[in-house]
């Protein structure tokens, strides 16, 4: 599996754009084959960045939806957006199986 998370810094005046976009689109990346999660983080402070947080069968799988007319479109729309360089990074699980405390 592979995990991929992407920060997003958009114009303050953009991100009710992006949160559209994002609304429009969600469902269908979690819907792309290979993909098996994928949300969307609003940091509290600064509120224009974003990181988005996909989990991926493979290597492959993720890079056939980069390749996507899917995820041109989508990224046509949301480039123009930003206020700074996007940052990406593609994970690895390395054994850590940790389970959240309850209380």
């Amino acid at each position: 599996m592979v995990t991929r998370i992407v920060k997003l810094t958009f114009k303050k005046e953009h991100l009710p754009t992006f949160m559209e976009i994002w609304k429009e689109s969600k469902a269908r990346i979690a819907a792309f084959d290979g993909c098996h999660f994928v949300e969307m983080f609003q940091s509290m402070s600064p509120e224009n960045v974003c990181f988005t947080y996909s989990i991926w069968d493979d290597e492959e799988s993720l890079n056939r939806y980069r390749h996507s007319e899917l995820f041109k479109n989508t990224w046509a729309k949301t480039k123009v957006l930003f206020d700074d360089k996007p940052q990406a990074w593609s994970t690895e699980s390395r054994g850590f199986e940790g389970k959240l405390k309850k209380e």
